[in-house]
């Protein structure tokens, strides 16, 4: 029997805040993608990288602010160093406790492009709040270079970047490749580089994309047969944080997309985790969708817990 390939989205509790988060956060991530290897799973894993991409950001424009001859460093580079030390974590973490397991395994992290259209409305009306807080001046001073920016009364200003639909994965042959191989694959990593095709030159966008909408779209261009959300609740529900709040169990399409329309899901949280699961489903029927957290993960697997969408 093959093994069931699955594409497995990480998000910001299995990784952490802060570089020591990270580490301890990752070996407890490590011991539930460890429990699916051991299920026979063919892996192919994505991330967030909210905390560390705005992290790296900050770091670097305080490095140019102490030395004027560094250049400050575009927002697709602050995304390929995250998808490098965040992949980096990840894939010892996980070889260490394979290994500790008797499983050797190829684990290896791809950085990632994928390919925004230049002309994306996101552009027009940033959203992702990123980097750190500016004073009055400072953010003058990106307004003038066309960069956006957010007041917050009292504490400053941050800056506001786009996050356009995702394309096309560049490097998805080189995953794909890989993952027929039955080897580990860490791609994608904060929703993948996102850069402008000119002219078959490959250009930084300054953008991030959402990490649930590269993880629809990598399952459904990978086809493979499951896609499985690790984020900070065990199951999706009705009324979520309200008196009749009620877990469900399974749905449809038709039926996520009703709730969606109801304003079931919270945007920024769970309708992305929704959306991606249609994306996936729409192009891959056959598939399936499993939203958990990371420590129900085990008994998910076995449908004692989590949400199942089918198409």
């Amino acid at each position: 029997m093959s093994k069931k390939k699955v594409v497995v989205s990480l998000g910001h509790e299995a990784l952490g805040q802060t570089t020591l988060e990270q580490q301890s956060a990752v070996r407890q991530t490590a011991k539930a993608l460890a429990d699916l290897v051991e299920a026979d799973y063919q892996l192919t894993i994505t991330h967030s990288n909210g905390p560390q991409v705005s992290m790296i950001h900050k770091a670097m424009t305080e490095l140019r602010r102490v030395y004027i001859d560094y250049t400050p460093a575009p927002m697709c580079v602050c995304s390929a160093m995250s998808q490098g030390y965040v992949g980096y974590d990840i894939q010892n973490s996980l070889r260490s406790e394979l290994l500790s397991r008797g499983i050797s395994k190829p684990v290896s992290t791809i950085l990632t492009q994928v390919t925004v259209d230049p002309y994306d409305d996101a552009f027009y009306a940033p959203t992702k709040v990123i980097g750190r807080f500016m004073s009055q001046e400072d953010a003058e001073t990106e307004l003038k270079k066309g960069n956006y920016v957010k007041e917050y009364p009292g504490q400053g200003f941050r800056r506001v970047v786009a996050a356009p639909k995702p394309l096309d994965i560049v490097e998805l042959e080189t995953i794909r490749t890989l993952a027929d191989a039955d080897q580990i694959v860490i791609a994608c990593g904060g929703g993948g580089i996102p850069v402008i095709e000119q002219k078959h030159v490959l250009k930084g966008a300054s953008a991030v994309i959402e990490k649930d909408a590269i993880a629809g779209k990598l399952a459904a261009d990978l086809k493979s047969d499951e896609l499985i959300i690790m984020t900070d609740v065990e199951c999706v529900y009705l009324n979520y944080g309200k008196a009749d709040q009620t877990p469900i169990e399974s749905m449809d399409v038709a039926t996520a997309k009703k709730y969606a329309a109801e304003g079931q899901f919270e945007e920024g949280t769970m309708l992305p985790k929704i959306e991606a699961a249609i994306t996936y489903l729409e192009k891959v029927p056959n598939g399936k969708v499993l939203i958990t957290d990371q420590k129900s993960i085990d008994d998910a697997i076995k449908g004692k817990k989590g949400t199942v969408i089918t198409a």
